[in-house]
């Protein structure tokens, strides 16, 4: 091959592993003052991963009433309405801006929330579904810790999140 289909090819490859970094690994992130990495975003995608946090708040506090109340399928059917079917739908667009460790939180929640469906219909134990639901704030807690949300603006600054 002719050293100029080399050096096309070594950089169409290089521009590809850089996208695959950018868009699959970092996603849209900027250091925020408060120490953690704001991920960047539109409003509309803002608003809609504050709407899915919310639903997890949602879910949570009802998982612990359900198991306050010894309700086990109370607790199932709230756990899985932010299970993993929960996360369908979520643009392309949005993904490649979340940063590696955010989608693997994310997706760790959808997955521990669908166990805690199953097992409290399996098992109906009411220390168990405790015992996970606190396993999955963890995950809660650390990316909150980790992260905020900002928005992609004029001089790309994160707007607070919490």
């Amino acid at each position: 091959m002719c050293r100029l289909c080399w050096t096309v090819l070594m950089l169409l490859l290089l521009a590809i592993v850089g996208a695959a970094y950018k868009f699959g690994i970092r996603g849209s992130t900027a250091p925020a003052e408060d120490g953690r990495l704001a991920i960047l975003l539109t409003d509309g995608e803002r608003a809609r991963v504050l709407s899915e946090m919310r639903a997890f708040l949602v879910a949570v506090q009802a998982i612990a009433e359900a198991a306050a109340n010894d309700k086990p399928g109370d607790a199932a059917a709230a756990a899985r309405k932010v299970g993993m079917a929960a996360q369908r739908g979520v643009p392309v667009a949005l993904m490649a801006k979340l940063p590696l460790e955010f989608k693997r939180l994310g997706l760790s929640t959808h997955r521990a929330f669908d166990q805690l469906a199953l097992d409290a219909e399996q098992l109906g134990d009411r220390d168990h579904t405790l015992n996970q639901l606190a396993k999955l704030m963890r995950n809660c807690v650390g990316c909150h810790a980790a992260y905020r949300l900002g928005v992609r603006g004029v001089a790309d600054r994160p707007r607070s999140q919490g």
